[in-house]
């Protein structure tokens, strides 16, 4: 990147946009920011894509709260440690799940249609899912979170002091260490600690960067699913938010802990739709497929675990790849048959409608499914209020690492974390006093020029994809990661070359961003000499007696 000259900078400072807070990410965790703030702050959403295009708008199973007699916040913990594989930070843990239950009735305030059960003792239907010793999930049908988007949604679009800028994408956060008093670049780090001042952002159909100048700046991106050759993840997960704080000086953590989704469709025409957690929490049951021979039919979980198709998404993800890995087949069945259709069309009609148009009626054949990414339990180091370690610039949801989730996310845990921590990210912000902001650089783009050929962007992408799920994938080994590491490097530089001399595009400004994250990932990995939750490797098979996170803390450019 190249900062401006003081005639660019003066042409900056009069068409800066600037606000009080600026969120990167439309999700839920940056949209329930976004609303607690709103009455008293001026404040920016900005989204790649549509508001409804990223993860949050997918998620089918639910939230996880204690909202019954019958549960606990203490089994709630206990589950979320359990899952977690002694890496959650249990303060972290109790601190979101009591905070659960407000959560939720914030959002049926707000007006989100859960699924009724008038015989519960909150009139809303709870299931069930991996992990979870009681029925505690809160879910619209199978369709969770865009019931909760499109309520949100509506609530953002209508608010005065919100303002959306959709097909925008965040390139980099302005921190103090960057700018001298008068706000010009100068290349080393001034003496202090640095604050972030807003970020650069372009307009994705005009091609224009803009400066943004907020007071306070939050990360609210998602995780990075489409660093892998196959995830259940939009396309809008390219890891941006964890990008742009580790380049800025933040720390991150446990990026080795890379969720695989149990039950991805399995069908050439169905791009990483998920079979949601659910259905097994229902009753499904993963059974080999006819191209297992003789052992065709067979349930196969019991032999991996005494808790069968509910133990936690680690373990039923490896029992998968180790069936298909040992017998040769490409997937295996989930199977809900044995419940009646009326269940199963009330329970899953969103996985019903779409299984029905590519040919497959869940109500009498079982469903092909194979594990996939889904979800990075690591990010970006922060406290329970969303703050990293640069003052101003906070990070939520699955961007940013509490300490939640541990070696393994307990399923439906993300979206209440995205809320708990929403919420207190909001207060923290609401509550810090006014700063004084220096004007900000411009971006500067007189010494690049035009791509001249963008294929070497699509080749690099592939390239990344595949040999990350080749080498880096469910289970691991030091010379894979070793392999990895090394194209990485050779990635990294030839990407940041193409950066330094070429006009940024969203495709580059992503890849450059994946690169990033997937070198955190394979860093992360390596450090690692144990198995441990979601981290298996074959050179260290066995779990060290203490469990202690991964951190990684950036040199300071």
């Amino acid at each position: 990147m190249v900062y401006s000259d003081a005639s660019l900078q003066k042409q900056n400072q009069e068409s800066a946009m600037k606000f009080d807070v600026a969120i990167v990410g439309s999700g839920l965790a940056g949209l329930s920011v976004a609303l607690h703030l709103a009455q008293t702050r001026k404040v920016a959403i900005i989204s790649k894509r549509e508001l409804l295009d990223g993860a949050s708008n997918w998620a089918q199973g639910g939230i996880a709260a204690v909202l019954d007699s019958g549960d606990s916040h203490d089994q709630h913990i206990a589950d979320t440690l359990v899952a977690g594989a002694g890496l959650c930070d249990e303060a972290a843990t109790r601190y979101i799940v009591e905070h659960g239950r407000e959560a939720i009735e914030w959002l049926i305030e707000q007006g989100v249609p859960f699924t009724r059960d008038e015989t519960a003792e909150l009139g809303f239907h709870l299931t069930r899912e991996g992990g979870h010793s009681q029925r505690r999930i809160i879910h619209a049908a199978d369709a969770t979170g865009h019931a909760v988007q499109v309520t949100l949604e509506q609530k953002v679009r209508a608010h005065p002091n919100i303002t959306l800028f959709e097909h925008h994408c965040a390139i980099d956060v302005i921190t103090s260490d960057k700018l001298q008093p008068d706000g010009v670049h100068t290349g080393p780090a001034l003496v202090g600690q640095p604050r972030c001042h807003g970020l650069y952002v372009q307009d994705e159909k005009s091609g224009r960067v803009q400066t943004f100048e907020a007071e306070h700046t939050v990360l609210a991106t998602g995780g990075a699913g489409k660093v892998y050759l196959y995830t259940t993840n939009p396309d809008t997960a390219t890891g941006d938010g964890i990008a742009m704080a580790w380049r800025a000086g933040c720390r991150v953590s446990n990026m080795e802990f890379i969720q695989f989704h149990p039950t991805c469709l399995y069908h050439p025409f169905a791009k990483s739709f998920l079979i949601t957690e659910a259905v097994r929490g229902e009753g499904g049951l993963l059974k080999l497929p006819p191209e297992a021979g003789p052992a065709a039919g067979t349930r196969f979980m019991p032999a991996h675990d005494d808790r069968g198709e509910l133990a936690p998404r680690d373990v039923v993800a490896r029992a998968i790849d180790f069936e298909m890995k040992k017998r040769g087949i490409d997937y295996v069945h989930l199977d809900i048959t044995h419940k009646s259709p009326e269940f199963i069309k009330e329970h899953f009609p969103t996985i019903y409608a779409r299984c029905l148009e590519l040919g497959i009626d869940i109500t009498k054949e079982p469903i092909p499914v194979v594990p996939a990414v889904h979800f990075t339990c690591g990010g970006v180091v922060t406290d329970l209020a969303g703050r990293t370690d640069i003052p101003g610039l906070y990070a939520v949801g699955e961007t940013a690492y509490t300490g939640l989730h541990g070696a393994n996310r307990l399923a439906s845990n993300s979206l209440l974390e995205c809320l708990v921590v929403g919420r207190a990210c909001a207060h923290q912000i609401a509550a810090a006093p006014a700063v004084d902001l220096p004007a900000l650089p411009a971006w500067d783009e007189s010494r690049v020029t035009n791509a001249d050929e963008e294929v070497v962007i699509a080749h690099n992408w592939d390239e990344l994809r595949r040999f990350m799920w080749n080498y880096v994938g469910i289970v691991r080994t030091t010379k894979r990661l070793e392999r990895a590491q090394h194209r990485i490097k050779l990635l990294k530089e030839e990407i940041d070359e193409y950066y330094r001399n070429f006009r940024v595009t969203n495709d580059l400004l992503e890849l450059r961003n994946l690169v990033e994250v997937a070198h955190l990932i394979v860093r992360s990995a390596l450090s690692r000499h144990e198995s441990r939750g979601l981290h298996f490797s074959r050179d260290y098979p066995d779990t060290l007696p203490k469990a202690l996170p991964s951190v990684l803390t950036p040199r300071r450019r």
